[in-house]
Order: structure tokens, then sequence, then C-alpha cells
């Protein structure tokens, strides 16, 4: 059986959401706000929030910053991955990671299928590891970051899912969500 197990204890990540765009700004970002609101919704601690352009040393840099800080357990990045020319959030993040989860980016895509039809190839959604950090890559859309969030994350970043999540993977919690 697979879900949420209520009798188990829920442990709060420290989640930081980074936007990924020439065109938006603090005011104008939804998509990052509504992943800084789904998160902390769902008692997650919202660690840290960021716009940067699209250029792949800025993602590079605010992406390390990040993995460095010990209060920052998962990235969560909206913006970049399409086809247009400037979007590099791939090229970017890619050659930092340990290791890649390949899972990830076929599950978005079985969901997003059910939003927005075969429209979905035109995202290269994908999630990673740099060090023990998890990083999600998320299009920009407001749509695509509910399909994620509320249809994938929510449930895989939660330590009472079960048979596992991602939470028991993220170090401080490895003895405790086994």
């Amino acid at each position: 059986m697979y879900g949420i197990d209520e009798n188990r204890t829920f442990y709060p990540l420290g989640i930081a959401v980074l936007t990924i765009s020439d065109t938006r700004t603090a005011e104008t970002d939804s998509s990052g706000a509504l992943l800084c609101a789904r998160l902390q919704d769902a008692g997650h601690r919202l660690a840290g929030q960021a716009l940067v352009k699209d250029n792949v040393d800025g993602i590079r840099d605010q992406v390390r910053t990040w993995v460095d800080d010990p209060e920052i357990d998962v990235i969560i990045a909206t913006g970049g991955t399409g086809f247009a020319p400037r979007d590099v959030t791939p090229e970017a993040v890619r050659p930092l990671f340990r290791r890649e989860m390949d899972g990830f980016s076929v599950l978005f895509h079985q969901v997003s299928l059910t939003t927005i039809g075969v429209s979905t190839l035109q995202s290269r959604a994908f999630a990673g590891q740099i060090d023990d950090t998890f990083i999600f890559c998320l299009p920009g859309s407001n749509g695509a970051c509910r399909d994620g969030w509320d249809r994938i994350l929510v449930l895989e970043l939660d330590s009472r899912y079960r048979p596992c999540s991602l939470a028991g993977q993220i170090p401080r919690l490895r003895e405790v969500c086994a």
C-alpha cells in the first residue's frame, strides 16, 4: 500500500525556490510564489528564494550557494526548461549532478500529459542530486508548478509517505525516516 501514513512523524524540510527568468520580477513571479506558498502550506520551511536571469553562470552560482547551505535540503527551480534559445537551466544544472533522478522526468511527463496533452514534450523538466541536496527543475508556468508540486513533490518530500520518500534520503533524517 502507498500513501501518507498519518501514524508517522512529519519532518519539515528546508526548501529553497529558484525562479529562472529574463522577464519576471519579484512582483510578477507567480510560479515562484505558488511554489513558496505550496511548500509552506505543506509544513516545510522556505529556506531561500531567488530570481536569476537565464544565464548558465548565474544559475550555477545560486545553486552552488544553496547546496553549500546546511539549512537547505531541497531546491525547486522553475523556468528555463523549454526549447527557446534562452532556456539553459538543464545545461546549467546537470553538470553539477552527482546523480540524476531519471524517474522524476518520466513521472512529471505522465502527470503533465493529463493536463496539457502532448505539449508536455516541450518540457525538459528534470531532477537530481548535487552532493546531498536534491534539486527539481520544473517549467516556469503555474500549471507545471502545480502539477509538479501537487501531484509529485508534496508526497515524495513528505517523511510520512510510504513505502518510502526522499525525505528519508536527507542526511539528517536517514535514521529517523528509515
